[in-house]
């Protein structure tokens, strides 16, 4: 078992008698400069889990001559160190709390205006339109793929039509979201708005049994702005919140 300065030491004092008087095996237990040295070498973080020792220590300083550490210097500079990564990353946290804040409440009014809509056709409107300045990005369609019963396109303002299990291969079968930080705008997902679409997330959306799949696209002209390492949750709260209207609205023309 590797032996400690403290072990050493502990064994040194009981070794010594009344006064101080070393025993007959007092020699044999001291240590020599060279074994602190060599323990500290192989222990560079022994003075960071004892440091308390530190107190206790005369510390060099500049004025001992050439070729000495000055320790206190370098405590000073480590803690410096130390003070300015704690200020910078309490600094990120601010900005990202702002951030989160601010996409809090945009994703709040957002829901709030789907949950205002006055039709079914005026809660398109407000998806294709209100949404992108709410959100502050460029574009944002309503994706539903092709069955029986759906009007084309063209009649359809701001909907876009995707064949059938396309929203599987986009998002993949198990998964709800899809964020992509760089990416070519699909006229199929943003019609005449793809050219400006740099980065997009994709939100699918269930209706019902009955219902064709869709999606949620919203896209903007800034690579990077959506992020595969990004929390989701409140746009998948938007996306639920869309799902209710839209089934409420389709109940209710039934």
């Amino acid at each position: 078992m590797t032996q400690t300065p403290e072990d050493a030491a502990g064994r040194t004092r009981e070794a010594t008698g009344p006064g101080g008087t070393a025993s007959g095996t007092s020699r044999g237990a001291r240590l020599t400069a060279a074994e602190v040295m060599d323990y500290l070498q192989r222990h560079p973080d022994f003075l960071t889990q004892h440091p308390d020792l530190l107190d206790g220590l005369k510390l060099p300083d500049r004025r001992s001559g050439d070729g000495v550490v000055d320790l206190q210097q370098f405590m000073v500079e480590k803690l410096r160190r130390e003070l300015q990564r704690l200020r910078g990353d309490q600094d990120d946290l601010l900005s990202n709390s702002r951030d989160n804040l601010a996409t809090q409440t945009r994703v709040h009014r957002a829901a709030l205006a789907l949950l205002d809509a006055k039709s079914l056709t005026n809660l398109i409107e407000i998806v294709t339109t209100d949404l992108a300045v709410i959100l502050d990005v460029d574009v944002v369609t309503l994706c539903l793929e092709r069955s029986q019963g759906l009007t084309e396109p063209s009649r359809m303002e701001g909907v876009q039509l995707l064949d059938r299990g396309a929203v599987d291969q986009l998002i993949g079968r198990e998964h709800e979201v899809l964020l992509r930080d760089e990416v070519t705008g699909d006229p199929a997902l943003f019609g005449g708005g793809a050219g400006l679409v740099r980065s997009d997330a994709l939100l699918r959306l269930t209706f019902g049994e009955e219902m064709p799949q869709g999606l949620i696209a919203f896209g903007t002209r800034h690579p990077g702005y959506f992020d595969s390492g990004q929390g989701t949750e409140l746009l998948g709260f938007l996306a639920r919140i869309l799902e209710h209207c839209v089934r409420s609205w389709l109940s209710s023309t039934r």
